[in-house]
């Protein structure tokens, strides 16, 4: 084990479709293009992020799932996958994770599950990043435990401008009950159509809403239908199409991520 402690990074949204996989993803695989070395944890029943790096539900041996609801049996590197990238492993979800609110309810410290689970991870990795369900649920509150820090992707519409107050809710009872150390990384414009009225307004909700403007980061995706054919595929935009513009806002996004700004 290497003498460093990692970065970890939460992707979390309370709604869907805002592009909070998509994020989690091609952030780590940009990250590791610059020389990093990446794990991208998927805690979202869904498998979406499992299934964005390539790899094959049916091949598993170990999930997320046996790390936090069996770690008698399971330890976190058995269930780390490395993925085709260099410097790019998962540690992959399974539909079983959504029964794991139910399977732990009456487990003593429950919230913890995850952050004591990665405990032999810490030093293995530059940054770890989490990818979150699009709810409120014992496992986002578990991510949040986890978590040194949270980056929140929000799609230029009213819809998702408007969720965000849930979701700084949700961060400040964490902080206050569970995790102290935990703090807003910042706020990523997504899915911004420059066509369109409605994004344009939003984005300019965003950079100037006192809730939210000293959290928003320079960079913004812009809507490219590169993105999901990457997802469809299995591979991150940043090396599915190098050229296109989702790879070059996500590159850019590393960039942003890297030097600390917001």
């Amino acid at each position: 084990m290497q003498d460093k402690s990692a970065a970890i990074i939460a992707v979390a949204n309370e709604k869907g479709g805002v592009g909070k996989t998509v994020t989690a993803i091609n952030l780590a695989a940009a990250l590791s293009l610059k020389g990093k070395t990446v794990l991208v944890v998927d805690m979202d029943p869904q498998a979406n992020a499992t299934r964005g790096l390539g790899v094959d539900l049916d091949d598993l041996h170990a999930t997320a799932y046996d790390m936090v609801c069996q770690p008698e049996t399971v330890a976190a590197g058995d269930a780390v996958v490395q993925t085709k990238w260099k410097g790019l492993d998962l540690i992959p979800a399974h539909v079983d994770l959504a029964g794991a609110e139910v399977e732990l309810v009456d487990v003593v410290g429950r919230e913890n599950r995850l952050k004591q689970a990665m405990e032999p991870l810490g030093g293995v990795y530059d940054i770890v990043i989490l990818d979150t369900p699009p709810s409120l649920s014992l496992l986002t509150v578990n991510v949040f435990a986890c978590a040194g820090s949270v980056i929140v992707p929000c799609q230029t519409h009213p819809y998702a401008f408007d969720a965000l107050s849930e979701l700084f809710d949700t961060i400040e009872a964490v902080q206050g009950e569970i995790n102290p150390d935990l703090r807003l990384s910042g706020i990523l414009a997504t899915m911004f159509d420059r066509r369109t009225r409605v994004s344009h307004n939003t984005l300019d909700r965003l950079r100037k809403d006192q809730r939210t403007q000293k959290f928003m980061y320079h960079t913004v995706i812009r809507s490219n239908t590169t993105i999901a054919d990457s997802a469809e595929v299995g591979k991150p935009v940043v090396f599915y199409r190098t050229t296109s513009f989702g790879a070059l806002d996500y590159k850019a996004f590393a960039d942003e991520f890297l030097s600390g700004k917001p």
